[in-house]
Order: C-alpha cells, then sequence, then structure tokens
C-alpha cells in the first residue's frame, strides 16, 4: 500500500482533516489524563502522536480483538515514560482500554500505569508489550523479539510466523549504553523486520540535548552498526512519515532507525520546545490554550469526537481478518505437516516435550570422583535439547568458560537462525534481548549466560525479568572465589544476596552435579518465571547418592542431605560447593560425638513457598544452626545464628588456597557448631 493511498489529500474526502482530528485527539487525552492525575509526561506524547497514529492505523498488523495473537506485529515503547501515547492509541484503536481506564492514569490497579507495564498471570494491560520505563530496555526488547521472529519463521515457515518489530525510542534509548550494545548486535545480524522510530525532539529533564548529546550524529552511528536510516523533519508531515515507514518496511536485509525531528509538547503555545513540558502536567491554563489553539473546546475533558471512533474503527476488522487469514494458513499446514504445528503449539504455550526429566544424565561418584557443576550443566544441556527445539541463549562471549551452548547446532548469524547466539561482550543487552524473547513468546525458557561477577552488568534486565515474571533462565558460572586465579575482579562476594533481593527471582546454587541436574530441571518444568543457576569453575566433589538423600529434594529448596538419625545437636545448612564441605565438616564433628544435620539449602526462594511444617522439621526449634556459604553473611541471620562467610574481597591465587586463606573451610565450620553447641574442642593427642 503506497503512502499516496493511505494518505490521501484530497478536500473531498476530507481524510485529511480527519487525520489531523486523530493526531490531536491523541494529543488532548494525553493533557487531559496528565492533568488529572497531576503526574506524568505530556511532551513526547502530544509530539509523536502523529507518528504513532500511522502506525496503528496504516502499517501496524494487529487485532485489537485478540492482543496475544502469535503473528501480530510487535509495538514498543521504549520511550515509555511517554505512556499516554500508547493508552491513547489502545483506547481509541479498539483494545480492552476503556476511557474510564484513561481517566485513572497512574492510579493504583489502573490498566493505564505511569509506565507501560506487563506482568505475566498480574498487571497486564491489553496491547502492551513490554514493560518499558528504563530507557534503553524496551530497544533491546525489540531486538529480542524480532529474533524471535526470524527464529521461529525458519523453523515453521512464513505461515506461521511473518511480522514486524515497531519501536519508538527517544534521545535518552539512544544515550544508554544497552540500546548501543542492541543495536550493534541487531546491525551485525541484520535483523531486517526491525522499524525503530526516534523522536529527536532535542529535550531531555535537564534542558537542550545540547548539553549532553548534541556532537554526536546518530544517524552516522547507526549506519556505522549497519541499519538502514533515514530522516524525516517533521512529526506533523504524515505524507513524509508514510514513505520513510513504507520504505523501511520493504529493507529485509538491515534494521531500519527513522530519525524523526519532533517539537515536544507540541502545539502548546507557551511550553513546546522546552523541558518544562517533558515530565510535568503543562496546568490549567495551558492545557486550555492548547485546546483553543487545536480548535477544541477548552471546557471538554476526555472529549473523542465521533469522527475520531469512526477513523480508528477498521483497525478491529482488519485485524480479525488478518488473524483469520493467519489461522486458515495453519490449518491449511496442519493437514500437510501436523508434526511441526503440533510442536509449534507445544512451543507457543512454553512447554517442554514430554519426557525431559527421563532425558537428564545421572552421575555416579565411581565413574568421575569431582566435575565442576558448570561441566555438568554442559552435560545437562546436551541431554534436554531436543526436548526444547525452540530453546535459544548463549553467553556474553563466553561461551567455553560458561559452557552453555548446544554441541552441534548452529549459531545464530545472519545467514542462519541458529539455537546458539553469540551476544558478543554485551551483557546488558544480552539480558534485555533474552528478555524480548521471552515476551515475544514461542521460544522456550531462553537463557543468557556469563560469569556471576558480571551479573552486574545485567541487573536492570534481570530485575525486569523478575517485575514481568518472564520464564528465562539465567546461567551464571565461576560462582565463588573458588574461581581463583583471576582474583577480586573476577570474584562474586555480594551477588547471592543481591540477587536473592530480587523479588520474584528464583536463584539455585547447586552443590553438585546432581543437584545440577535437578536444578535445570527445576528450572525447565516446575518454575514460571525467571531462574539463576549458580555454577562453579572448579570441580566439586560428586556426592554419592547412595549414602546421602537424593538430589530431587532440590526442587523443595532445601533438603536433609545427611542427618543424624535422631534430633541432632547442630544443623549445618551450606549451598553450592560449600556442602561438600559441611559433610567433611560432620563427619569430623560425628568423631567427637556432636551428630550435625546437614542442610543442602541451593535456593531460598524455593524454601519459602514449603508449607511451615516442612521448613520447622528441617530447623528444629532449640537446635543451633551454623551456615557455610563462600559470599557475605548478610541474609543468613533469618536461618542460622552463625555464620561461616566471606565479607571481604578475594585476591588472586590458586582456588584452593584462597577459599582456605579467607576461612571457606572445614575447621571453621566445626569450630563455628561448637560454639553453637558449647562445646569445647578436643584436645590434640
Amino acid at each position: 500500500m503506497s503512502p499516496e493511498a493511505v494518505l490521501s489529500a484530497d478536500p473531498a474526502t476530507g481524510r485529511e482533516r480527519v487525520d489531523q482530528l486523530c493526531v490531536d485527539a491523541i494529543r488532548t487525552l494525553t493533557m487531559d489524563a496528565v492533568e488529572t492525575a497531576k503526574s506524568g509526561h505530556p511532551g513526547m506524547p502530544m509530539a509523536m502522536a502523529p507518528v504513532a497514529y500511522l502506525l496503528y492505523t496504516r502499517y501496524l498488523r494487529h487485532n485489537p480483538s485478540d492482543p496475544s495473537w502469535p503473528d501480530r506485529d510487535r509495538f514498543v515503547l521504549s520511550a515509555g515514560h511517554g505512556s499516554m501515547l500508547l493508552y491513547s492509541l489502545l483506547h481509541l484503536s479498539g483494545y480492552e482500554v476503556s476511557l474510564d481506564e484513561i481517566k485513572r492514569f497512574r492510579q493504583w490497579g489502573s490498566l493505564t500505569p505511569g509506565h507501560p507495564e506487563r506482568i505475566r498471570g498480574g498487571h497486564e494491560t491489553p496491547g502492551v508489550e513490554t514493560t518499558t520505563g528504563p530507557l534503553g530496555q524496551g530497544f533491546a526488547n525489540g531486538v529480542g523479539m524480532a529474533m524471535a521472529e526470524r527464529f521461529l519463521r525458519e523453523r515453521y515457515g512464513a505461515e506461521v510466523m511473518d511480522h514486524r518489530v515497531f519501536a519508538i525510542c527517544s534521545d535518552g534509548d539512544l544515550m544508554e549504553g544497552v540500546a548501543a550494545e542492541a543495536a550493534s548486535l541487531a546491525g551485525h545480524l541484520g535483523l531486517g523486520r526491525i522499524v525503530y522510530l526516534y523522536d529527536d525532539n532535542h529535550i531531555s529533564i535537564d534542558g537542550d540535548t545540547a548539553l549532553s548529546f548534541d556532537t554526536e550524529d546518530v544517524e552516522a552511528r547507526f549506519r556505522a552498526y549497519g541499519w538502514h536510516v533515514q530522516g524525516v523533519e517533521d512529526a506533523n508531515d504524515l505524507g513524509a512519515l508514510a514513505r520513510a515507514v513504507e520504505t523501511a518496511i520493504s529493507e529485509e536485509e538491515r534494521p531500519s532507525l527513522i530519525r524523526v525531528r519532533s517539537t515536544i509538547a507540541w502545539p502548546a503555545p507557551n511550553v513546546r520546545g522546552t523541558a518544562a513540558s517533558h515530565g510535568a502536567p503543562l496546568g490549567e491554563d495551558e492545557v486550555r490554550a492548547t485546546k483553543e489553539a487545536l480548535g477544541w473546546d477548552p471546557d471538554r475533558q476526555f472529549h473523542v469526537p465521533a469522527e475520531v471512533h469512526e477513523a480508528f474503527s477498521p483497525c478491529v476488522a482488519r485485524g480479525h481478518e488478518l488473524q483469520r487469514a493467519w489461522e486458515r494458513r495453519v490449518e491449511r499446514l496442519r493437514i500437510e505437516d501436523p508434526l511441526r504445528v503440533a510442536e509449534w503449539e507445544r512451543a507457543w504455550q512454553g512447554r517442554p516435550a514430554e519426557g525431559l526429566a527421563e532425558a537428564l544424565p545421572s552421575f555416579d561418584p565411581a565413574n568421575a570422583a569431582s566435575v565442576a557443576t558448570r561441566a555438568a550443566g554442559s552435560a545437562v544441556m546436551q541431554a534436554f535439547a531436543p526436548h526444547l527445539p525452540t530453546m535459544l541463549g548463549g553467553s556474553a562471549d563466553l561461551a567455553e568458560s560458561t559452557k552453555t551452548e548446544f554441541k552441534g547446532e548452529p549459531s545464530f548469524s545472519r545467514e542462519r537462525a541458529g539455537r546458539n547466539v553469540h551476544f558478543g561482550v554485551r551483557e546488558h543487552a544480552m539480558g534485555a534481548i533474552v528478555n524480548g524473547m521471552a515476551l515475544h513468546g514461542g521460544i522456550v525458557k531462553p537463557y543468557g549466560s556469563t560469569f556471576l561477577i558480571f551479573s552486574d552488568y545485567m541487573r536492570p534486565a534481570i530485575r525486569l525479568s523478575a517485575l514481568m515474571r518472564l520464564p528465562v533462565v539465567w546461567v551464571f558460572s565461576h560462582d565463588s572465589v573458588g574461581l581463583g586465579e583471576d582474583g577480586p575482579t573476577h570474584q562474586p562476594i555480594e551477588h547471592y544476596t543481591t540477587l536473592r533481593a530480587i523479588p520474584g527471582l528464583t536463584v539455585i546454587r547447586p552443590a553438585d552435579a546432581a543437584e545440577t541436574a535437578e536444578a535445570w530441571r527445576v528450572a525447565l518444568e516446575d518454575c514460571d518465571g525467571p531462574v539463576c543457576l549458580l555454577l562453579t569453575r572448579q570441580a566439586v566433589p560428586v556426592l554419592d547418592r547412595t549414602r546421602l538423600a537424593p538430589a530431587s529434594g532440590l526442587a523443595r529448596g532445601a533438603y536433609p542431605i545427611s542427618d543424624a538419625g535422631g534430633r541432632p545437636d547442630a544443623v549445618i545448612a551450606a549451598t553450592g560447593s560449600e556442602v561438600a564441605l559441611a559433610l567433611q565438616a560432620r563427619d569430623e564433628l560425628g568423631a567427637e560425638g556432636i551428630a550435625a544435620r546437614v542442610v543442602s539449602m541451593p535456593s531460598w526462594e524455593l524454601l519459602d513457598v514449603q508449607p511451615d511444617e516442612y521448613r520447622e522439621s528441617l530447623f528444629p526449634p532449640d537446635v543451633p544452626v551454623v551456615s557455610v556459604e563462600a559470599g557475605v553473611a548478610l541474609g543468613w541471620e533469618r536461618f542460622a545464628e552463625r555464620t561461616v562467610s566471606i565479607d571481604r574481597f578475594g585476591a588472586s591465587a590458586p582456588g584452593a588456597e584462597v577459599l582456605r586463606r579467607l576461612g571457606i573451610t572445614s575447621k571453621a565450620v566445626t569450630t563455628a557448631v561448637r560454639e553453637a553447641v558449647g562445646r569445647r574442642a578436643p584436645k590434640a593427642a
């Protein structure tokens, strides 16, 4: 469809007048909602109203009656502060976002929160694809969505997947490093289904972007990334915008960026083009003056003329027909290739194939006395790979170290969308891209991996994965000072605690190879939200499960891996590589007549959802508890009265020596237990 066909300026049709009326309706809804809430960001929605109107009524393939239609185009408002732009469009296009919800902008429980929110199983505004607000995250989410679309299109065919990702981003988005990382990768991979419109309004909260950004040539930067770049010099020029969008849609080999020069808060007479309109209501007088300038009744609030509703009404009928055509294609494919469609439907439901648990390897200490849990994790991944044919993921240039790739599978490249993604040294973008894959759907349990220390670079994306309850897996190896020689810059200390502090994030630190297999099973089959797996670089003992409790206890978060046979004198709670240390301490204490129960405690979050009776059975009243973990003590006061921990940074030396010098030893554990039970150490013979 040509721009001329959709944007007739023929006075006889009145199209130009109706277009302007629709654009101005978005502006007035925005002003009224922000003014009523006495809070919000009116400037961007007012400036970019023509762009968004054009996308939703002319180009976006979407169905307001079914916002979850798998083959819809995705729209991401990366500049999430301008949320009223999106809410206005959703209301006018026919999504279940009523005018009453617009009036409740930024109020408790409304569908119109301050920034767009998509929370699986919780707050989901129909038509919102992702939670945005932290700038740059939505930009990178969209890259993940485009990667998911390409992978699914190549695997199942264009009959099933054939759509684009549109986004509106801001100066702030493009200043953020996460967007730069994601843009670089998108250009490298040639993700031609991306069409991003950049709101170049020259304004940030502090003032004109000349303060911090004007020396950068954004167009040149994106061309250098490998993007197709265009410029539109007036956001109100619908014809120029349409031609640019048409050109971007026709570009299949490169992602597209359209720089759109806008005036923030257009056409407010006094505050347009100023930072004052960015993040605060315009004020009653300015709202009134703006409506008068538009030719609207200044005394009417939340008014939508009938002609505007009529102009937007085809969105529903067109969306319904687009979805019906897609459904007919899928039904034809079901007849031709029922197994492929069955696999597709299972993937879209987010389910692994049956038999996953039975396919996982077992580990016998007779075959290998010790195995690094990262190496065990690799063996587990190869075993479950056939059961998750649409699981994508990779590492931040550390696949050989984290051991998180599907062996024998192709890489995701410009030429082919393989399962192994090489994110490069782009941890922050990796996190946001993986989130985007999960948001898209059809990619079952996408994952990202790096060293645990570099989870700091990913924290905003990890937090958002928890906020949105996304089914993703974060695999972090090199999980303690036991990694050794790389030293304190690479040795995590506070990281277990900081990850556990994120609500909704399940952190699992398995003790050995068997627990690693069970940890992966739990992540893939039991957990609906994000999971962190913390794995060792160094080899740790493969625990003899003929003498100890089975690793299936991990699913409960904590379990008595070795019991005292009756009421214990003390409980030793340990995680990860320190479980073997706790078992050694148990034996030494037993020789002294102190009966200690060892509780393997790989996941606090899984334990927290167990019945009170179970948790109390692990830690009987009046029985002292000693914890051992090679990280900070903070948090362990919930469970233990004494801790064996590390509350300082590490050091560069062989891992075993670092652990010994920092006090992660069986001697430290036995000493703490003796103190807890009031016993003295036995005298040397």
